[in-house]
């Protein structure tokens, strides 16, 4: 006898869209028990207006759903990576050191579009995906090869959000590809410690929207690197941590 919650969770994914195949593999069972769960004995299946997309629903959207996608689009341009199948599969890659930050893209996946979301173990890290047939509407960056390999350019309405929260989407960037460091620096025998943000990625579209972003906050930057951003003035660090903050 499987526990409850496995099948409860089996028939979540197929209800959001993954085939019977997919939901096999995810949970581990063999495809004729899935099958009997979601077939033989199946819930009825969600209308797609249930489905909280504000791109293509008519109704306007809580603005919880603005800032949330912002925080994840700047996790998904760093960690993610979008799968468009038969039913699309969106997945954030997080290391296991940062289980904060595994429940923030859990709640962020929540919140944006209402459906099913799993964690799936990996060596040293869990990939948080969502499968739904509404998360190309909500990445148009997707493609395939790796993103520095290709432009990166945000819709116009992308650009509206990260404007009005600009915060959120640097929180998710440097979540992803980012670090709050202590720096250690020696003048004249003296030693000293400061704190400084690291933003590192290979993309220089990414890299710019990384840029604007803090250019909308007011927030000092400089390139140390060809590859890599440091946010290194007090004033700067402090303006950013009240927006990003150490990972958890």
């Amino acid at each position: 006898m499987h526990p409850p919650e496995i099948r409860a969770r089996a028939r979540s994914l197929y209800l959001a869209g993954a085939t019977v195949a997919e939901v096999s593999r995810t949970v581990g069972l063999p495809y004729p028990t899935v099958r009997h769960w979601c077939k033989d004995r199946p819930e009825p299946k969600r209308r797609a207006s249930a489905l909280r997309c504000f791109r293509c629903r008519s109704e306007a959207g809580d603005p919880s759903d603005r800032s949330q996608f912002a925080y994840l689009l700047g996790l998904y341009l760093g960690d993610g990576h979008l799968v468009v199948g038969r039913v699309p599969v969106l997945r954030i890659f997080c290391a296991d050191a940062w289980p904060d930050l595994i429940a923030a893209c859990e709640d962020a996946m929540r919140d944006v579009m209402a459906a099913s979301v799993q964690r799936v173990q990996k060596q040293g890290c869990v990939a948080v995906q969502s499968y739904g047939k509404h998360w190309p509407c909500l990445f148009p960056q997707h493609g395939p090869g790796r993103k520095h390999e290709r432009a990166i350019v945000l819709a116009d309405w992308q650009r509206e959000i990260v404007e009005a929260h600009p915060g959120d989407f640097l929180r998710g960037l440097f979540h992803s590809d980012g670090c709050r460091v202590s720096n250690r620096v020696t003048v004249r025998g003296r030693r000293y410690v400061y704190p400084r943000y690291m933003f590192v990625n290979e993309s220089a579209d990414i890299m710019g929207l990384c840029q604007w972003a803090l250019d909308l906050l007011g927030i000092a930057w400089r390139m140390n690197r060809r590859n890599s951003l440091s946010v290194a003035r007090r004033d700067a660090v402090a303006a950013l941590d009240r927006h990003v903050g150490p990972k958890s």
